[in-house]
């Protein structure tokens, strides 16, 4: 494999960062100022990325109910979860909360898959999630700890089951069309027997809707991860993986300027160990993590 990244892969990561962190913020403004209930901005996600990648369900993958409950997972269940914390907290908030992917997913694999962790991985671990957690300590005025906590679950949730991921027959983009029909078939009757006022909020501005739910199914979903996971084809995870670290940066960024997120020194500091706890986990070799999902355990 080439060892260093020409300008175009460095572009495609560029979108890649962009779009991931915008995407914390579209969601924001779908769940709060759009008044979209979380879980049916979740179906309505779920079905444009079924539409798009549809043409991949005709080939069954091996262990079809593993991939289905392993891609809801990764997908809808952390999603819908995120969504749900986005009511209330912070775009820059939540996007350093989902820093404690890598952690907590390094964790999850020295329980179930007898990972060896050293004690260089083991201060970064310590670092990411000490950050984590002095940056929500104080994140900005429009964050609550309820927000954040379903966040983090959602991040918990993503971490857990892309341990797993390694152990499936299947590519990342067609893991991503059985995610979609997975997060539709549960998320469905969830958002039909938990929320209301899907419809209303949809006719009360349905451009602005439909730009959310294009962005973060097309753009996000099938642009942004399929263009991600095609450099692993042809680059080293290592030259990859730790650029995606631009994400929370830009997130805090896109926070501040659309949505008026305050940022605070508990932010910065615990931000800046975070992402230096994480960068030492992503650049340290594993036998049994698949590296795309370290940094980002969703799809």
């Amino acid at each position: 494999m080439p060892k260093s990244l020409p300008l175009s892969a460095l572009g495609i990561m560029l979108f890649c960062n962009v779009a991931w962190a915008m995407n914390v913020v579209v969601s924001k403004i779908a769940v709060s100022t759009l008044g979209l209930p979380p879980l049916f901005y979740t179906v309505l996600r779920s079905a444009t990325v079924l539409i798009v990648l549809f043409p991949l369900l005709r080939s069954v993958p091996a262990r079809l109910p593993l991939v289905l409950a392993v891609g809801f997972a990764v997908t809808g269940g952390s999603f819908g979860l995120q969504f749900i914390g986005l009511q209330t907290a912070s775009p820059s908030a939540v996007g350093i909360v989902n820093l404690s992917g890598a952690p907590l997913t390094v964790l999850f694999a020295i329980l179930f898959l007898g990972e060896e962790v050293r004690w260089r991985r083991g201060l970064g671990m310590a670092l990411a999630l000490g950050g984590v957690g002095l940056a929500i300590g104080a994140p900005s005025g429009s964050s609550d700890p309820v927000g954040l906590g379903f966040a983090f679950v959602g991040v918990l949730i993503g971490a857990f089951a892309s341990v797993f991921v390694k152990r499936l027959a299947i590519g990342a983009v067609a893991l991503q069309a059985w995610a979609a029909l997975a997060s539709l078939a549960l998320m469905l009757p969830a958002t039909a027997m938990l929320e209301s006022g899907q419809i209303a909020a949809v006719q009360a501005a349905p451009l602005a809707v439909a730009g959310c739910v294009v962005f973060a199914g097309v753009v996000v979903s099938v642009g942004a991860h399929s263009a991600y996971f095609r450099l692993f084809q042809t680059y080293d995870a290592n030259l990859i993986v730790p650029l995606t670290l631009l994400t929370p940066l830009l997130t805090i960024a896109f926070g501040t300027w659309l949505t008026g997120d305050t940022i605070g020194w508990s932010l910065i500091v615990g931000g800046s160990l975070a992402i230096i706890g994480v960068a030492i986990i992503v650049i340290r070799p594993s036998r049994n993590i698949f590296k795309p999902l370290l940094v980002r355990p969703r799809l």
